[in-house]
């Protein structure tokens, strides 16, 4: 690998396509990824602008918070329900508008969905792969555990992880994005890109949360 990206691609077909699986894991002592119902966040996009090579506000928000727990194959789930509002142009990398849930629990560390996938390591620095696309292979991989990260003007001490895809003739692709976790608090910054260039479409932040 000739150098370290930061993530890459669609999220949603991401956490689809994940591989690694969830095998005697067991529960943790923290509460790292703010798993309780009731927990809440909002998030705000911004889409970059060509021309002004800056990020726009685009008015697309995802309201995020833990609306229960489904018990599978013995294990308790974390449910997510996520509304997003204001994408009625379809923007790409953003949600589409409406509810949206995932289950999600905690696993020594790894953010683990039913599926028992991957999709967050918060102390495992060693790269996975979360797709096979078969022009590219996608990875994760955790870069730093005491990242500072300053979102709406508050500064949070976070873990940082990185997506970067390798292609089949074994270039790594230009895509680069972030993924930020605070600890207690959950994500609080991510982005999402097209593979072919450098500079992330969509960035994401938090804006507002509750947590308990």
């Amino acid at each position: 690998m000739k150098r370290i990206v930061y993530a890459f691609v669609f999220a949603f077909l991401v956490s689809s396509c994940a591989t690694d699986t969830d095998e005697n894991f067991q529960n943790p002592d923290s509460n790292f990824y703010a798993l309780t119902v009731g927990n809440q966040w909002v998030y705000k996009n911004y889409k970059y602008n060509n021309s002004t090579q800056e990020y726009d506000e685009i008015n697309v928000i995802d309201s995020v918070s833990i609306v229960g727990t489904e018990l599978v194959n013995g294990n308790t789930y974390y449910k997510f329900r996520q509304l997003t509002t204001g994408n009625e142009n379809g923007i790409a990398f953003c949600n589409p508008n409406g509810e949206h849930f995932e289950l999600l629990r905690d696993s020594v560390g790894y953010l683990i969905w039913e599926t028992g996938k991957v999709k967050y390591a918060n102390n495992d620095f060693s790269a996975r792969t979360s797709a096979e696309l078969g022009f590219a292979t996608i990875y994760d991989q955790l870069v730093a555990v005491d990242n500072e990260i300053t979102v709406e003007a508050v500064t949070f001490e976070s873990t940082y992880s990185q997506r970067y895809a390798i292609q089949s003739n074994g270039e790594q692709a230009n895509a680069l994005d972030h993924f930020f976790y605070v600890d207690g608090i959950g994500l609080v910054y991510d982005t999402s890109s097209l593979m072919s260039e450098e500079v992330p479409k969509i960035k994401r932040r938090l804006v507002s949360y509750v947590v308990q």
